[in-house]
């Protein structure tokens, strides 16, 4: 049903990137291996459940796998724009098999308990952390432009039928064989994307004559997300809704065991449920978005999820059901809706980078929010702990006015502008050379010089973004009409890639925009090294 033909408006098919041979191996390895990946989410909730752990534990198995992020989330973003990625993902899958494989050996002679568990999820936790930007970064490579909707959607499918599939079969495999062997399965799961990835003849690839320093490449990604409001709201609403929706998978072994009564196999159908939810939210995100804005879905998703929580709280199992399966659903519109702005928001020279703080703030929203509700529901009870998480998602839902989704103004796109000229020199400053100084002069009537600084502001933040340090505008007080714009970049090297890597069409308009209200439409540059002076 799902994978029917589907033609976009450019005229691809949903399915059109499963006639790439690679593309075919990777989506065959990523369900494969996102099914063992919930078998053994649920073989571990449930080892602890019948471990008799408290509920903050149980709780804390989302926390394990997801904490890694925090500390390595940015790291892995700039690892997949450094290094080749399919031999990167070649070795941290390699080491995420012999990881699960401990796991399956130490359960199997019964020494796991519930510190080793989550000590094991924290280590294979580490492997997905670094996987997940590079696993992004390689699906351009292996299929054309015109089809990375369809290839995403289909990640979609893969994910979500896992989720589905995943609980079910890891709930019978716990109830027939115990924990041990859905871990050793899970080992197995890894070493399908290993075989596809050695299958994939990617072409050499030649690293750019001066290549990024790690530390500096990590400062630049945080020093565009600083200067990236459209960015940064996308951030903001990720972690309001991650936070309080968190609660609810959490929780939800708890809710299965202790207020429903049901074994690991009926824990099983709970997550089906909602793994059902998000593929049937692929079949109906078409309809759905053609009729409501992006905010508007948002606002809507973050209520229907509460009121799941709400569902789960106080209904019995076969009522929480359907309303698992709507939760399924808002969580996959409100986090593709996320993800495909954030990708939309980036220039291509910063994605890889953007889109690892992206995850580092959606995964650290849920691992601190899962931690937050567990404890909750220890000190005060399973009940009251959702009924708090349903509270919060209806502020959620009732902010999206006051914290919309901002959108790239109509026309503007990301591309790489040629607008900024390279300076014309005497001599060639060698890579390291610097600080630079930019100082570009403005004659601007008196008339415009309020509108002139209204829209120097966004000027300001794309010279920062883009690598600049120490913005200032002044106004001469010999020549009122005089303004001078001054900002240095960190060496000659930076300064290039600023002005012929980073520069994007966006940040050409801004400064046309400033441009406009000044005497003849344009400004003159000079450009300063810095030289160093005995002390």
């Amino acid at each position: 049903m799902v994978l029917e033909r589907q033609e976009h408006a450019h005229g691809v098919s949903t399915e059109a990137p499963l006639r790439n041979r690679v593309y075919r191996d990777l989506f065959v390895a990523q369900f494969v291996s996102n099914i063992g990946t919930w078998m053994q989410s649920v073989a571990a909730q449930w080892f602890l459940v019948e471990a008799h752990s408290s509920d903050t534990v149980v709780a804390l198995v989302q926390t394990a796998s997801l904490g890694p992020t925090l500390l390595l989330g940015l790291f892995a973003g700039v690892l997949a724009d450094l290094f080749d990625r399919r031999r990167l993902l070649m070795v941290l899958q390699a080491y995420a098999v012999l990881v699960a494989l401990a796991l399956a050996l130490v359960t199997y002679l019964g020494r796991l308990g519930p510190t080793s568990l989550l000590m094991f999820t924290v280590a294979i936790g580490f492997a997905s952390a670094l996987t997940a930007p590079a696993w992004q970064a390689i699906q351009p490579e292996v299929v054309p432009r015109e089809q990375i909707t369809a290839a995403a959607t289909l990640s979609s499918v893969s994910v979500n039928i896992a989720r589905v599939v995943g609980p079910a079969i890891g709930g019978v495999v716990v109830a027939l064989a115990g924990p041990a062997a859905v871990f050793a399965i899970n080992a197995v799961s890894f070493t399908a994307i290993i075989g596809a990835l050695a299958r994939w003849r990617r072409p050499r690839q030649y690293p750019a004559t001066q290549r990024e320093r790690l530390g500096h490449a990590i400062v630049a990604g945080l020093i565009y997300v600083r200067n990236g409001p459209i960015f940064r709201r996308i951030l903001v609403r990720t972690a309001l809704f991650v936070f309080p929706a968190s609660a609810l998978l959490a929780l939800l072994p708890v809710a299965a065991a202790h207020r429903w009564h049901l074994g690991s196999s009926g824990y099983g159908v709970a997550l089906g449920a909602i793994g059902l939810g998000a593929v049937l939210a692929v079949v109906v995100s078409g309809p759905v978005r053609e009729r409501v804005t992006s905010n508007l879905l948002l606002a809507g998703c973050a209520a229907g999820y509460g009121s799941a929580a709400l569902a789960v709280a106080w209904l019995p199992f076969a009522a929480a059901l359907p309303m698992l399966m709507l939760s399924g659903m808002c969580w996959l519109l409100t986090l593709t809706t996320l993800n495909a702005t954030a990708q939309l928001s980036l220039p291509q020279w910063v994605r890889a980078r953007g889109l690892s703080i992206y995850l580092l703030v959606f995964t650290g929203a849920q691992a601190v929010g899962s931690y937050a509700f567990g404890l909750l529901a220890t000190r005060t009870g399973l009940d009251h702990a959702l009924v708090w998480s349903a509270v919060f998602l209806g502020v959620v839902a009732l902010s999206v006015p006051v914290l919309p989704l901002l959108q790239l103004p109509a026309g503007m796109t990301l591309g790489i502008s040629t607008a900024w000229p390279s300076p014309t020199v005497m001599f060639e400053p060698s890579p390291d050379d610097g600080p630079v100084l930019v100082a570009s002069l403005y004659r601007v009537p008196s008339a415009n010089l309020d509108p002139f600084i209204q829209a120097m502001g966004a000027v300001r933040q794309s010279r920062l973004r883009t690598g600049g340090h120490s913005w200032e505008l002044y106004r001469s007080p010999e020549d009122s009409d005089v303004v001078v714009e001054r900002f240095t970049v960190l060496s000659w090297t930076e300064f290039q890639r600023q002005h012929t890597e980073r520069w994007v069409d966006v940040d050409s308009d801004a400064l046309a925009k400033a441009e406009s209200y000044t005497v003849d439409s344009t400004s003159s540059r000079e450009y300063y090294i810095a030289l160093r002076v005995p002390r």
